[in-house]
């Protein structure tokens, strides 16, 4: 099993033109004192999307680590995969990120459930767990039902974990993600799927669960932030509970997903790692394509001309583009600007619509959703946007830079 870092930080580069400038917001943050690795995250459809493959987000994290001279530990993360997609991530990642959403709620055979359910006599019981006010009220009813739905979910990872363990060999960090599903896991079903995790010997280090609310590409969270204060505090303290009583790695930790802009939550998420010295993965995969455009825009000239026509084409494809990512993203089509006004706006006019930055009256979420999911069309403009990126370099990098140090790590980590 590979060490997996306490601080972990995912970082797309959806046209692996923004390794440098993402590294410089960790080296910076080094010299603040915060220790953070780099994950960079690529997932086989955006590889799909973009016609690029794994082994290019691989030169790109390797050549910014060796041309800064970053001496800290890094990774690359095989991000979303299952058995069909995982060979061409193999020898280029070192992070694999096991999606079994598809599996969740696929009854389990009873023998299965069975077996688990003597393996764990404890959990027919209330289980007091440090940290959570009340024992959990678990009984054999709910742990079938949990069982039910999601052993064969672990057992889809198992499969996976042992498919890259033998064509890779065991050094390798394993996530298991559990988040893309209709509801929040409670912490009595957590502490059920960890114990069927640590049955299977899956070396799990970082978890993903699904928490109340809604986590849209791009933009702020939107749920009751009391309650996803005390989910997150509740799968803390489960975490802890099943690594002393089941043997997992004591490197586990909770990851987000999505997490990129969620800034209402960051103070949360900061207390409770500040309380209990755990550590955190997240996810911010997304949002450096967006701070590539924000840099066009406010380059002016062509690269203006070059943001908005990447918006007008993102409009007449809305629906194509938008139905892959339905679940994440949360736009109200009357509230999308006209084509005729974007034509119209200068470039201060366009950066106040997509920087997420709620003060500003020219802030438009909706504008800004769109947008993220809307990289396709700058993939098929080929060389004109690589060319553009390349040509304003300087800017993007400084955008790059500023979001994922100030408005990503700072209010998470300092």
């Amino acid at each position: 099993m590979k060490s997996c870092p306490k601080f972990t930080f995912g970082a797309g580069d959806r046209f692996t033109h923004a390794a440098h400038a993402q590294l410089q917001a960790f080296i910076a943050a080094k010299d603040w004192g915060i220790d953070i690795a780099p994950v960079w995250n690529k997932s086989n459809r955006e590889h799909e999307i973009i016609g690029s493959e794994p082994q290019s987000t691989r030169d790109a994290a390797d050549k910014a680590v060796a041309d800064l001279g970053w001496s800290g530990e890094y990774l690359v993360d095989a991000d979303h995969i299952g058995l069909e997609t995982v060979d061409r991530f193999i020898p280029n990642s070192d992070f694999f990120t096991l999606d079994v959403a598809d599996e969740i709620g696929k009854k389990a055979d009873p023998e299965d459930v069975e077996a688990f359910i003597s393996r764990h006599p404890e959990l027919l019981e209330a289980v007091a767990i440090e940290g959570i006010d009340k024992p959990l009220n678990m009984g054999r009813e709910l742990v079938e039902k949990t069982a039910h739905q999601f052993l064969k979910a672990v057992q889809g990872a198992k499969a996976i974990y042992d498919h890259i363990a033998l064509n890779k060999g065991p050094d390798f960090v394993t996530e298991v993600s559990m988040d893309e599903t209709d509801n929040p896991q409670t912490p009595p079903e957590m502490l059920i799927i960890l114990a069927a995790i640590a049955d299977e010997g899956i070396p799990i280090q970082t978890i993903a669960p699904k928490f109340t609310g809604r986590f849209n590409k791009g933009v702020d969270y939107v749920g009751d932030i009391a309650q996803f204060e005390r989910e997150f505090n509740n799968d803390l303290a489960v975490i802890t509970h099943a690594v002393k009583t089941y043997g997992l790695p004591a490197s586990l930790k909770l990851s987000v997903h999505s997490g990129s802009d969620k800034f209402s939550i960051y103070g949360p998420i900061r207390r409770a790692l500040a309380r209990t010295g755990a550590g955190l993965h997240i996810k911010t995969a997304g949002t450096n394509w967006l701070e590539e455009v924000i840099g066009l825009a406010a380059s002016g000239g062509e690269a203006l001309l070059l943001a908005k026509d990447i918006y007008l084409k993102a409009l007449k494809k809305k629906e194509a583009l938008c139905q892959p990512y339905s679940t994440v993203i949360d736009i109200d089509e009357d509230c999308l600007p006209s084509p005729d006004a974007v034509k119209g706006w200068t470039s201060e006019q366009f950066v106040a619509a997509l920087t997420h930055d709620p003060s500003n009256p020219g802030y438009n979420p909706h504008f800004r959703q769109l947008l993220h999911v809307g990289f396709k069309i700058a993939a098929q403009m080929g060389d004109v946007y690589l060319n553009a990126l390349r040509a304003h370099r300087k800017v993007i990098s400084q955008c790059v830079t500023h979001n994922l140090l100030e408005r990503h790590m700072k209010p998470l980590f300092a």
